[in-house]
């Protein structure tokens, strides 16, 4: 996610962090390069106007003078400036527990809306409501089906009807099936065009007119660049939104899109999407996002990810002494189940800002493409005796050799993979638990 940015502002910033003083053509040099760095990343010209005088107002040579470390101040400044520019403070979404709730995606085709409507009943879901999904594209071909299939793969209920049927009448039949059968949140997937048209708009018109909707979210493609300020600035004026979903910025996305949203259109960013499983959207965080491109990491967001994949008493497990003295190769393998659980390696590097995310770079180089990598591993696990996984140390030449023609590997893979697991182990005697980690990285 902003992974280009994230880099240009790394290495700008590495240049002053260590200075003792910082003088002002050093001050004038960062903000050329940042306003160079914030323009690349397709960031609108009147936002980075606003940020360079921001920053230059108070990364003063006086005010910076003050400091003991002065490239870090700076740091800080850019920090407070990109989480205003961000939004500040989380948006959530208006949910009332006490009534059944409406929440209505629009934007155009291809920008992501059917996906992102699981995605989104599934978070839902994930935190304790009761969502129904609505098939209401009557245009795109199969847009109902891919609705139901992936619907049924995350374990959501999707309404479907016949689509002789008029959009209207599919959705108000919806909203009363939801009311009367409890559903907490009703989330309709809606009509999409290539481009913003009057057929469009009027459709949309005519839905929030014959039911009440709670949340009209603007999914939109972060891949479209500055196109996107323009499609969401049309949609809400002429339907009115209430928040956007920020779709595909795991991609090659550069990033101004969401650096530019807040600022031009006064609207929220809810979510984002951030890969293509079911799994794969977060709720935007200003502050955190602002924590990823400076380098910083977030780990906030990588702690509920941990918390929500691991139950207590494992957590509690991996903090014993013991346990990390004993890991074997089934502790091992369990470790890395629940790191594909949490996400992709991807991810979760992202999400780390120290030395730790070492160790995953090392194992995701060796991996090579990730789900093939997992699955040469559990081969070669499996491949393995009961008494080899709990005691790796018997696991000598002829042992591997054996493994390697089972797993259908090559003994260097097999070889790979002890080593990873020998450096894991070793990594391990010398950490805290996660337990004891998590309440550390929460303050």
């Amino acid at each position: 996610m902003l992974d280009r940015l994230s880099e240009k502002f790394q290495l700008i910033f590495s240049k002053i962090r260590e200075k003792g003083k910082i003088s002002e053509s050093d001050i004038k040099q960062s903000l050329r390069e940042v306003k160079i760095a914030l323009l690349e990343a397709d960031v609108h010209y009147k936002v980075v106007k606003d940020f360079i005088v921001k920053l230059e107002e108070q990364a003063s040579q006086e005010v910076l003078s003050k400091t003991l470390t002065p490239g870090q101040q700076i740091i800080k400044i850019t920090h407070g400036i990109l989480t205003e520019i961000l939004g500040e403070t989380q948006s959530k979404l208006s949910i009332n527990d006490k009534i059944s709730n409406t929440i209505l995606l629009i934007g155009l085709q291809g920008s992501g809306k059917t996906t992102t409507a699981v995605k989104l009943a599934l978070n839902l879901k994930n935190n304790g409501y009761l969502p129904l999904l609505v098939a209401a594209d009557r245009i795109r071909p199969a847009a109902i089906e891919q609705l139901a299939i992936m619907g049924k793969k995350a374990g959501i209920d999707v309404f479907t009807r016949d689509i002789n049927k008029s959009t209207i009448d599919i959705i108000f039949e919806a909203v009363q099936w939801s009311k009367e059968h409890k559903y907490d949140v009703t989330i309709i997937d809606t009509a999409g065009r290539l481009h913003i048209d009057k057929e469009l708009i009027q459709e949309l018109k005519n839905i929030k007119n014959s039911i009440n909707v709670n949340e009209t979210l603007l999914v939109l493609d972060a891949l479209m660049g500055q196109d996107a300020l323009r499609v969401a600035n049309d949609f809400n004026n002429e339907v009115g939104a209430d928040g956007f979903i920020l779709t595909k910025l795991d991609g090659d996305a550069r990033g101004g899109v969401a650096l530019s949203l807040k600022s031009r259109t006064n609207l929220p960013i809810k979510f984002v999407g951030i890969g293509e499983k079911i799994t794969d959207l977060e709720p935007f965080y200003p502050e955190r996002i602002s924590s990823r491109i400076l380098g910083m990491g977030d780990t906030l967001t990588l702690i509920e990810k941990i918390e929500s994949n691991y139950a207590r008493n494992e957590l509690q497990n991996m903090g014993k002494k013991a346990f990390r003295e004993q890991f074997n190769l089934n502790d091992f393998y369990e470790q890395f189940k629940k790191i594909k659980s949490i996400g992709s390696l991807d991810n979760i590097l992202n999400l780390m800002p120290f030395k730790f995310s070492n160790s995953l770079k090392n194992m995701k180089e060796e991996l090579g493409d990730e789900e093939k990598g997992f699955r040469r591993v559990e081969a070669i696990l499996c491949s393995m005796t009961r008494q080899e996984k709990i005691d790796p140390d018997i696991i000598n030449g002829s042992r591997r050799r054996r493994i390697a023609k089972g797993s259908g590997t090559t003994v260097s893979e097999v070889n790979r993979l002890i080593n990873q697991f020998f450096k894991m182990k070793k990594f391990l005697k010398h950490q805290v638990g996660l337990d004891s980690l998590i309440p550390f990285m929460r303050k």
